[in-house]
């Protein structure tokens, strides 16, 4: 570096004559920025040459000696980002053998000089099939040496599919089954750029992609992930697994597993693939012991590759023992059908027995017409004999006795022989009542309890206690039922919804 120097005329006090110190002339010749070298000489214009000294080096690093010779190249270090310069004052001295003496103070501007980012070669990227792999640029290999912070840029053209990358240099890839076999033949090479901040000096990386050089056992994914489950013996156990070896799926030699109960069948496991299997068992309602509330069991899922590698899942599965519902339900819709069976057999007996006693109040009320009774008493023997009846001899009847008593008369027949008629009306009346109040009470049963889920609750047995005693009605023996008709019948579920519209079928 040139420079034109410039003459400083210092007087200083007791001395006859100006000294001078001379710098370069240059236009802001005193800025400097970090990373370059400043070099002058100091000189005088005294013909004699005088010792120079500086002051305020401080471990700047600055090169200066007797002769006046300057050379400084600031480090990197004293400006930053933030602080863009520094200003540095120094003191310039030159003195005689004679005892005089220049001394000069001189600020240094120190400028701030950014240095683009800086990358060494990365280690590889070793990938695994199926599974996310993560990379992340560590500062070890791409940093800046300014200390600014860092942007990673990747071209859109090497994103694959599947691959994401951050700005902060994270690489996350889950390679398919194709990706991941042509890294086999062809490594995969991801050029990314650093770039500093704010000043977005830039540099270019590389990474290579490869397969994973380790033996790796298989992977296993449990869908759900629970390692413990709580079931009912009715309840259904369902469970998704998917398998993927880091080697190549075609590494996966077996997939199976192991209970602790010989009752779980081997068939509940079924492959859908050779990486994607589904497990579905439900226990039964005879899975657990008389007495036994629960059963704990294990199930062991697992798989094998061709290195015999292996991975496994365990899985607690508690049964607890449940009331068998369907047999259940079939019992009680036995007693919701019986009770209204029985209801409809009382209530056809009624409707039978009701049409005898209408026929006997029909001839109640109608009498026998021309029919007299004479009634004669003579002594000890009484003679009863029609008086206005067609001739029949075996209809006479004829008695002698001491004493006669005699009586004529027109009567209805039931009025003396069979039952009364208000009798056979108080019965017409009782039948009707109770077939009326069955009527009623089975409609109600039977449409209150028509689902079977209203028949688990505990009214069902109260309501059908309450309903049994009308089929059983204390007046029932006062209407001389038949007793040959069986009081029990069979019927159809169409023949019970023809007496109660609402009777339902399902059990």
């Amino acid at each position: 570096m040139v420079f034109r120097f410039l003459i400083l005329i210092v007087l200083l006090p007791g001395l006859s004559s100006a000294q001078q110190l001379i710098f370069p002339e240059t236009e802001n010749w005193s800025q400097i920025r970090e990373g370059q070298t400043l070099s002058f000489q100091v000189k005088t214009s005294d013909p004699i040459l005088p010792k120079y000294t500086l002051d305020g080096i401080n471990g700047y690093k600055i090169v200066f000696d007797s002769l006046g010779n300057f050379s400084w190249t600031p480090s990197f270090d004293l400006a930053d980002r933030l602080e863009m310069q520094k200003e540095i004052g120094l003191i310039f001295q030159a003195e005689w053998k004679d005892g005089r003496k220049v001394r000069m103070p001189i600020n240094f501007l120190i400028l701030h000089q950014n240095r683009p980012p800086e990358v060494t070669e990365l280690p590889v990227f070793y990938v695994k099939q199926g599974a996310p792999n993560r990379y992340q640029i560590s500062s070890d290999y791409v940093h800046d040496p300014d200390g600014d912070p860092l942007v990673f840029k990747i071209s859109p053209t090497q994103i694959l599919e599947g691959m994401n990358f951050s700005s902060s240099g994270l690489l996350i890839w889950t390679p398919s089954r194709n990706q991941f076999n042509s890294l086999r033949a062809n490594p995969l090479i991801v050029e990314f750029t650093a770039q500093d901040q704010p000043e977005k000096a830039e540099v270019t990386g590389k990474i290579k992609v490869a397969q994973t050089q380790l033996d790796l056992p298989p992977e296993m994914l449990l869908v759900p992930s629970d390692t413990g489950i709580t079931i009912k013996e009715n309840e259904r156990i369902n469970f998704k697994i998917y398998v993927s070896d880091p080697n190549g799926d075609d590494d996966v030699t077996n997939v199976d597993f192991l209970s602790s109960d010989e009752r779980v069948p081997k068939g509940s496991l079924k492959e859908n693939t050779n990486v994607q299997y589904e497990f579905t068992w439900t226990p039964g309602y005879q899975f657990t012991d008389d007495g036994e509330k629960i059963r704990i069991i294990e199930i062991i899922f697992f798989a094998v590759d061709k290195s015999n590698n292996r991975v496994q899942r365990r899985v607690k599965v508690k049964v607890e023992d449940t009331e068998n519902l369907e047999e259940k339900d079939k019992f009680l819709y036995q007693k919701y059908k019986a009770t209204l069976v029985q209801a409809k057999s009382m209530i056809d007996l009624l409707e039978q027995n009701h049409k005898v006693w209408e026929k006997l109040y029909r001839q109640a009320k109608k009498g026998k017409k021309n029919r007299a009774m004479l009634n004669a008493s003579l002594g000890a023997a009484t003679g009863v004999s029609p008086v206005a009846l067609p001739t029949n001899e075996s209809k006479v009847v004829s008695a002698i006795g001491g004493t006669t008593v005699l009586t004529l008369g027109t009567l209805e027949a039931t009025e003396v022989i069979g039952k009364s008629k208000n009798d056979i009306l108080d019965r017409l009346n009782t039948g009707t009542e109770i077939r009326n109040q069955l009527q009623l009470a089975g409609d109600d049963f039977a449409r209150k309890y028509a689902l079977k889920s209203y028949r688990r609750t505990p009214e069902f047995d109260k309501d059908r206690d309450k309903f049994l005693p009308i089929v059983n009605n204390q007046k029932l023996p006062t209407l001389e039922l038949d007793a040959s008709r069986p009081l029990i019948r069979t019927y159809t579920a169409k023949e019970l919804k023809k007496t109660f519209a609402d009777f339902s079928e399902e059990y």
